[in-house]
């Protein structure tokens, strides 16, 4: 997620996550929320999980607030289908 406009001294950066209905604020005023706290990875752009389950399904949305309430925002669709750990193939 990035978004940059000229003159835009100090922008708010928000994650939130939707799943059915509910929406979760997980980035919010600097810091990561509970439960994400222990298990992701943020820069200014992009989220890292390190463990994902089922429950991390859904819709991820990055929003950038700039000068005049201007807003960029940016969506990504997780789908976790099983909590078996990757491993190399042969």
């Amino acid at each position: 997620c990035s978004a940059f406009r000229s003159g835009s001294s100090n922008p708010r950066i928000e994650w939130k996550f939707q799943k059915g209905s509910s929406l979760i604020l997980f980035y919010y005023g600097g810091e990561l929320t509970e439960p994400y706290r222990n298990r992701v990875q943020f820069s200014p752009t992009t989220i890292r999980f390190s463990t994902v389950t089922r429950e991390d399904t859904g819709k991820y949305i990055c929003e950038v607030v700039g000068d005049g309430s201007q807003i960029a925002r940016s969506e990504v669709t997780l789908i976790v289908q099983g909590e078996t750990p990757p491993s190399p193939r042969p």
